[in-house]
């Protein structure tokens, strides 16, 4: 079994010869009525920009630095609200899950389960996800670890699809740099690229400040990441996105304002359709 390339996200598909997927969305779900709003506002910048998206959020941040940061409803009640904002936007969704227990749930709400990156290594948590989404029909994304050269993911790959599903995108959200610093390889683009799944940059964990009680970041350096990720020929970008991120109660200090996502997404699609162009004349 090779991995699949594009890959199917229900009507959507990612990978060679195709548009940019954009998976966004707040951190963590930390209300309905939040997730509700932003999810209705990215389906609208979905339809106005012609563009293929993903909703995100988390249910629980089971990785959090410190035990008083908030971490989310939890499975049920977080599954719930991700199922009222699929019905309500047309969104597919993604989410995360940290224990074997929550894949075969969550895949039946969500097209999507990504592997956090620190678990990424953890083959009975990769066997449950691509078991559980190879039957439903779903996806499995996994982040890169920021501890793991990008050829190395290799072995997650083939965990997938020796547990049954092919369907797999790889995440690059930066690499650990001494302490409290990530830096990001853009050769990991190709490298993994090359491993045969499609491949998303996560612009906003990338510019995470790790270290301290929470964890800080440079939500500045966002757009500069990511325009570079796209000149390098990524397949998709990720993004963390929130009303207010300076109130939000997880991974504010990274995540871009909601009202500046079109500005970004209107640029990111200009230079992948200036690319294209070139790419087309040199094949001339």
């Amino acid at each position: 079994m090779m991995p699949a390339n594009p890959v199917e996200i229900g009507p959507l598909r990612c990978g060679r010869g195709q548009p940019l997927l954009f998976i966004a969305g707040p951190c963590v779900i930390e209300s309905q009525e939040l997730a509700l709003k932003v999810a209705r506002r990215l389906a609208e910048i979905r339809d106005e920009l012609g563009i293929a998206l993903v909703f995100k959020s988390s249910f629980d941040k089971a990785n959090r630095t410190s035990v008083d940061s908030f971490r989310g409803p939890g499975l049920a009640a977080g599954l719930e609200i991700l199922a009222k904002v699929k019905a309500a936007t047309g969104l597919d969704v993604l989410t995360d899950v940290h224990e074997t227990s929550q894949a075969e749930p969550a895949a039946q709400v969500c097209r999507i389960l990504q592997i956090p990156a620190f678990l990424a290594r953890q083959t009975d948590l990769v066997h449950a996800v691509a078991e559980a989404t190879g039957k439903a029909g779903g996806v499995v994304n996994i982040k890169k670890p920021q501890f793991l050269a990008p050829e190395d993911m290799v072995h997650a790959v083939k965990k997938c699809e020796a547990f049954g599903n092919p369907r797999v995108l790889l995440t690059e959200r930066g690499t650990t740099f001494g302490y409290g610093r990530l830096i990001n390889d853009m050769r990991a683009i190709p490298v993994m690229q090359g491993l045969g799944p499609p491949v998303i940059f996560d612009a906003t964990h990338s510019v995470q400040l790790p270290g301290g009680s929470t964890t800080g970041g440079q939500r500045q350096m966002v757009s500069f990441l990511a325009r570079a990720a796209v000149a390098c020929g990524c397949d998709g970008l990720f993004f963390e996105t929130h009303p207010d991120p300076d109130k939000a109660l997880s991974d504010g200090p990274n995540m871009i304002p909601l009202d500046e996502f079109p500005r970004l997404i209107r640029q990111l699609l200009r230079l992948r359709e200036a690319l294209t162009e070139t790419t087309d004349s040199q094949g001339d």
